[in-house]
């Protein structure tokens, strides 16, 4: 239709990605089939149609050669499925749009072609797919795994016209045929069962899929035992794709057909879909299937082939620390020392107490100060006292006076009567000036005022043996160390140990247990006996209510029971709280 063409060309390929190949090329005869790859390129660049001149060298006339080429891209629902080109002679603007519009209603051709094609292809890709949504959804709708298994065979028989479908699954050393299609129960031992086997044990072996007889495609296979099945089974054709997971292969999908059936590469392709899709399922609902003692067989079997199989150096090098650990640890011996928390008292405490009801006067010390013995340590009023002493002395002498008129007039009886009240007034003088003697309340003995502090109550009343402070000496302590009940039963008296205080963390201290007291007490949530120590050595700096942790040393015990003791211990009470 187009007139003085040259050279024609047609590229096509895969839709906007390319890479676009020749597809047909005008004349047959011509040596370079590309002779319009230049234009064809800018054509599928820039998508759109394109007219552009050429010209080659001047001769030795000095005259040269022009032509034109043109070329249309080929777009197929706005998709670039390739370019048309042509190379014409030279010739009016006019006529090259006219080679260009005819050009264009030729492509139009090309056009409907791929259209229809691709409506073909995506027609069948829409049969296959619900085909393998059909099957999984027979595979699914039933619980356990025989029943999903056979009506899967079952199905896949039917679809794919073939004589037989068997599944097997792997046990780790051989493979074993677990359900046929059309056939609810077989024989274990049967001659076609063990050539089904073997024909599975083939492609698990290799590890892809196998198809008998192969077509011109399919690269060099070992096809032996499924020749066999072929050949002394009546099936002239078979197929046997694996199945598998997460690059492992737990099963064999095997399909006959008969000889005047083969497999096509479509349908070898949809069996090996619906195995990729359906073998996980499978495999899941067989493992639900199993009893627990076979769970535990497979997860352990999984665990050793980890271990002991090719590649998971990881879990490899990790078990081998593990095993060094444990090996370790229950050989080499360590100190086993029970901790506690620990408070420090003094051996001995001393009061200092109000000898009489009173007011405080002044007060000269308070908690934390350090006394020596006789100190003055607070001053109670002595006002009252001095009234009362004064109001005596009066009293005595008005009895001394009334004693010596007495002796005058020679009174027996008011001399005894008014000698017992100068008595009485002399013992309430005496009585008042021990009181006034003991207004100052002094230290019993040195050490340190533990607890005390009177400088905020001046001129408050005090009753007689109200405790005023405390006093601890410096050279005797003791340690109190709460033990947890689970432990006590370790501690025993002379066992020693070693303390750390919170003031001084890096300098431990040696002690002596000396006294277990066998009262518990609750102290958050846990139950503490309270183990008495003797310090060996106190520091100077050491003081009555400082906190630290002490550990007492028990006995040389395995690492391993070190780190597993408690755990055990709560275990077996665990156990015990269950038995009847």
């Amino acid at each position: 239709m187009i007139a003085d063409v040259i050279a024609g060309s047609v590229l096509l390929g895969p839709p906007d990605r390319g890479p676009y190949q020749p597809a047909a090329h005008w004349p047959p005869s011509q040596d370079n089939k590309q002779p319009l790859a230049a234009t064809a390129a800018q054509a599928l660049q820039e998508r759109s149609a394109l007219i552009i001149q050429r010209t080659d060298r001047a001769d030795s006339n000095g005259s040269s050669h022009v032509w034109y080429e043109v070329a249309y891209p080929i777009l197929v629902a706005d998709r670039l499925c390739g370019v048309v080109a042509l190379k014409v002679s030279s010739r009016p603007r006019a006529q090259l749009e006219s080679a260009l519009q005819q050009l264009s209603w030729g492509a139009a051709w090309l056009e409907v072609l791929i259209h229809r094609q691709n409506g073909i292809e995506n027609a069948s890709k829409n049969e296959r797919l619900q085909a393998v949504l059909d099957v999984l959804a027979t595979a699914v709708e039933h619980e356990r795994f025989i029943e999903a298994a056979t009506a899967l065979v079952t199905d896949l028989a039917a679809r794919l016209v073939c004589e037989r479908v068997s599944l097997g699954f792997s046990d780790g050393k051989h493979i074993h045929v677990k359900t046929m299609s059309h056939s609810a129960r077989f024989g274990k031992r049967a001659n076609l069962t063990r050539a089904i086997e073997a024909a599975m044990e083939e492609t698990l072996d290799q590890e892809t899929r196998i198809v008998f007889p192969p077509d011109s495609n399919t690269s060099l296979q070992f096809t032996r035992h499924h020749q066999e099945l072929a050949r002394q089974h009546g099936a002239g054709a078979v197929c046997s794709v694996p199945l598998g997971r997460e690059g492992q292969i737990f099963g064999v999908l095997t399909f006959e057909r008969l000889a005047d059936n083969p497999f096509s590469s479509s349908t070898v392709e949809l069996c090996e879909t619906i195995a990729a899709l359906a073998g996980p399922i499978l495999e899941l609902k067989f493992r639900e299937d199993l009893s627990l003692a076979n769970r535990t067989t497979e997860a352990l079997r999984k665990r050793i082939t980890t271990l002991i199989g090719p590649g998971h150096i990881a879990p490899k090098i990790a078990t081998v620390a593990l095993t060094l650990a444990i090996a370790f640890s229950s050989i080499v011996t360590a100190q086993y020392r029970v901790p506690a928390k620990t408070l420090i008292e003094a051996q001995t405490q001393r009061v200092a107490v109000a000898p009489f009801n009173g007011y405080i006067a002044a007060a000269r010390v308070r908690a934390g100060d350090l006394v020596r013995a006789g100190e003055i340590l607070a001053t109670l009023d002595n006002r009252d006292l001095k009234l009362e002493q004064l109001k005596w002395s009066s009293q005595k002498e008005q009895y001394t006076k009334q004693y010596s008129l007495a002796m005058a007039q020679r009174n027996a009886a008011q001399v005894k009567i008014t000698a017992a009240q100068v008595a009485q007034a002399d013992a309430e003088l005496a009585l008042i000036e021990d009181q006034l003697g003991r207004t100052h309340v002094r230290a019993p003995i040195d050490g340190l005022v533990v607890s005390g502090d009177l400088s905020q109550s001046i001129g408050a009343p005090t009753e007689r043996g109200q405790v005023l402070f405390e006093v601890a000496p410096l050279d005797a302590y003791r340690i109190i160390l709460q033990v947890d009940e689970r432990e006590a039963a370790e501690v025993a008296v002379g066992q020693r140990g070693n303390i750390v205080l919170s003031a001084f963390p890096t300098t431990p201290l040696n002690f002596t247990v000396e006294k277990i007291t066998p009262v518990s007490a609750a102290r958050e949530g846990r139950n503490y006996f309270r183990v008495e120590a003797k310090m060996e050595k106190a520091p100077a700096q050491l003081r009555p209510g400082m906190e630290g942790v002490g550990k007492i040393d028990i006995a040389q015990r395995r690492l391993i029971w070190l780190w597993t003791h408690r755990g055990i211990d709560w275990l077996r009470l665990l156990i015990w709280s269950w038995l009847p």
